[in-house]
C-alpha cells in the first residue's frame, strides 16, 4: 500500500514521526501548510495522513463522516479501533482521542478503488492555501498571521451514490468563511466525479485563528514563500 512510507506499525500501535508526516503533506497532498514542517513549534501531522489511514484499514464507505478532536504530535503511538456503536476512534496510549469517524451504505475494500479516491481527495484537500482560503480571506478583509499561520481540519464528510472501480475527480462547488473575532470557519463543499458523471458530495470545515486585517502585501509574501517551498520540494524529489 502506498502509505506504507508514512507511518510504523508496532505492536498493534501507528506511530507516524515528523519527516514522515511532512513527507506526506509534501509529496502526496501538496499541502505546505508549516504546522506540518519538521521542526514546527506546534507541529502535528496532517489530518489526510489520518484520514489516508482509516480508509485504508476499514475501507470506503458511502457515507463517511470524520471529526478531528485533537492534534496529533510527533510519534504519537495511535490506535485504530471500531467500537460497538460502530464509531471509529484513533485514540493513543491514555485514551486521548483525536480522530472519530462515522460511516453508513456499501463499503469496499478494493485497493485500488481505495487508493484512487484517497490520492483524489487528499489532492483536493492539500489546495486549502493558497487556492480556496485566499480569496476567501482577502473577500472578508482578515488573514491569519504572517508569522504564525494556523489553519487546522475541524471535520469533513462525504457521499457517494455508488462504488466502483472508475477515476474519481473532485471539484469544488462552493466555499464560505465565516469570521467571529480573531476565528474564522470555513467550508469548502465539493462534487465527486466518476468518468465525468457526478457520484457525490462532500465538504469539509477548517479553522483559521488568530486573524487579523488583510494585507496584501503580507499575503503576496506568504503566497510567494508557500511556491517557493513547493519548488524546492519538486527539485528534491
Amino acid at each position: 500500500m502506498f502509505l506504507d512510507d508514512f507511518h510504523t506499525r508496532t505492536d498493534g500501535w501507528i506511530r507516524i514521526s515528523a519527516e514522515q508526516a511532512s513527507r506526506f503533506a509534501k509529496r502526496v497532498a501538496g499541502d505546505f501548510n508549516p504546522i506540518h514542517n519538521v521542526d514546527a513549534r506546534r507541529f502535528c501531522v496532517p489530518g489526510d495522513l489520518l484520514f489516508a489511514l482509516v480508509l485504508s484499514r476499514y475501507g470506503l464507505s458511502q457515507n463517511m463522516s470524520f471529526r478531528f478532536l485533537s492534534m496529533v504530535g510527533d510519534g504519537v503511538p495511535l490506535c485504530f479501533h471500531e467500537d460497538d456503536d460502530g464509531l471509529i476512534r484513533v485514540c493513543d496510549e491514555q485514551g486521548k482521542g483525536y480522530l472519530e469517524v462515522t460511516r453508513s451504505g456499501e463499503t469496499t475494500h478494493d485497493e485500488a478503488v481505495v487508493e484512487a479516491f484517497t490520492r483524489c481527495y487528499v489532492a483536493f484537500s492539500g489546495k486549502n492555501f493558497p487556492h480556496y482560503l485566499k480569496p476567501l480571506m482577502e473577500e472578508q478583509g482578515v488573514m491569519f498571521n504572517p508569522r504564525r499561520p494556523l489553519v487546522i481540519y475541524d471535520s469533513m464528510g462525504f457521499s457517494l451514490e455508488r462504488l466502483n472501480g472508475r477515476l474519481p475527480g473532485l471539484e469544488l462547488l462552493d466555499s464560505s468563511l465565516s469570521v467571529a473575532g480573531k476565528r474564522g470557519d470555513a467550508l469548502l463543499e465539493f462534487r465527486i466525479t466518476a468518468g465525468g458523471e457526478a457520484v457525490g458530495s462532500g465538504s469539509k470545515k477548517l479553522v483559521v485563528s488568530g486573524l487579523c486585517d488583510y494585507d496584501a502585501a503580507a499575503m503576496d509574501e506568504v503566497v510567494a514563500e508557500f511556491y517557493r517551498l513547493k519548488a524546492a520540494d519538486e527539485r528534491q524529489a
